[in-house]
């Protein structure tokens, strides 16, 4: 008998601590589930490690600081190994088998592109972190972006390169989707600028000598030459100009602002100039710009978390988050609410620029870049 009145005891006591679980269990609010396909490996991996990184980081923040509204955040990353192939097929699991409120990816205009009509046929948020401009014009209703779109870099370049009376150009670029987006908009945008491109030269991701394109750009007669791509390739560039003698004045897009290309180009960097977003002169801006204390908080605590440099590239990862989670603390993570509210998105500073979005804009900036060179082997904002 008394061994019954224990055995009644322990499973009452079972049982209270179960019911007590669930009741905790009850009260605890659902994870909000964000997902993003970058690419970690590959050739955009120099884009996607720092994207990456940036969203782990803020993902621990939000849930230590308690999270969304209660709600924890189950960030979800996936390694699209800079392969349009393997981007589709992360975003599908992301979407149908994690079931992600929202899809963050890709790191290149590659990745970005093949995940666009999954993102569409699905009804889930897109925000891609790349350049290319087809990424989001023509609008389409479930993508958006963070990068600066180039279209608007190249502008800001052309505008620069026309006040120092340059008429000739020559380009080299990348032939993958980024290089060549790039080339497409300044063949678009010359002739706006009284521009004449008087050389156009190719190269691939992983080639590790250009001097053949170079040495057929030096006897074109022309004034610049334009290198458009992501590190290595332009590193590479900078430094065959370097050993062949050449003198025209280098100048590069936005894909390669950060350490990677001083440390890769060494002392071929100096004198390069660029449009670039704010971050890499983040503490040379004026007190009254609406971004700096942003960026420099973002460099601050990326350089603490991980012992490295913050760069643009992870700012696209912080940028788009940020707009999900903004958004989610208004509307939940409904995907078609969720949607509405992120393009209502205005007058967020963020490390890229201030975004704007509206059904008409996608894009979200409309001035990212300031002019920047390199001298001594650090980045210096070129003042007006």
């Amino acid at each position: 008998m008394r061994n019954s009145f224990r055995i009644l005891l322990v499973l009452g006591l079972i049982l209270l601590v179960a019911g007590l679980g669930m009741v905790s269990a009850g009260n605890s609010a659902p994870s909000y589930v964000v997902g993003a396909f970058v690419s970690a490996s590959g050739p955009n991996a120099p884009l996607g490690v720092p994207e990456r990184d940036t969203l782990l980081m803020m993902a621990e923040q939000i849930n230590k600081n308690g999270g969304i509204n209660g709600h924890p955040l189950k960030l979800i990353i996936e390694d699209d190994a800079s392969d349009n192939t393997s981007a589709v097929k992360a975003a599908k699991k992301l979407i149908d088998q994690d079931k992600a409120c929202a899809i963050i990816g890709g790191s290149g205009t590659g990745p970005s592109l093949a995940v666009a009509p999954i993102a569409e046929a699905s009804g889930v948020t897109q925000i891609s972190m790349a350049a290319g401009i087809a990424i989001t014009n023509p609008v389409k209703k479930w993508v958006f972006r963070t990068a600066p779109l180039d279209a608007l870099v190249v502008g800001k370049l052309l505008t620069y390169l026309g006040a120092n009376n340059i008429k000739k150009i020559a380009v080299i670029y990348d032939s993958n989707a980024f290089g060549s987006s790039g080339r497409d908009q300044i063949k678009l945008l010359a002739p706006k600028y009284k521009m004449t491109i008087v050389g156009e030269e190719s190269f691939a991701s992983r080639d590790t000598d250009m001097t053949v394109q170079l040495t057929k750009i030096r006897a074109t007669g022309a004034q610049a030459i334009i290198c458009w791509g992501t590190n290595p390739g332009p590193a590479q560039v900078a430094k065959n100009v370097q050993q062949l003698g050449i003198t025209i004045p280098l100048f590069m897009g936005h894909g390669i602002a950060n350490q990677t290309f001083l440390d890769q180009a060494g002392s071929a960097a100096n004198g390069v100039v660029l449009p670039a977003v704010r971050l890499i002169v983040a503490d040379q801006l004026a007190a009254s710009d609406p971004q700096k204390k942003i960026l420099k908080e973002y460099a601050a605590g990326f350089a603490k978390k991980f012992g490295r440099q913050a760069d643009h590239y992870g700012g696209h990862a912080y940028d788009a988050l940020t707009i999900i989670v903004q958004a989610l603390r208004k509307v939940g993570d409904d995907r078609a609410k969720l949607r509405d509210e992120i393009e209502k998105t205005t007058k967020l500073s963020g490390i890229g620029g201030v975004f704007n979005y509206s059904p008409e804009d996608h894009n979200g900036l409309t001035d990212p870049c300031v002019m920047i060179t390199v001298v001594n082997g650090k980045w210096k904002l070129i003042k007006k």
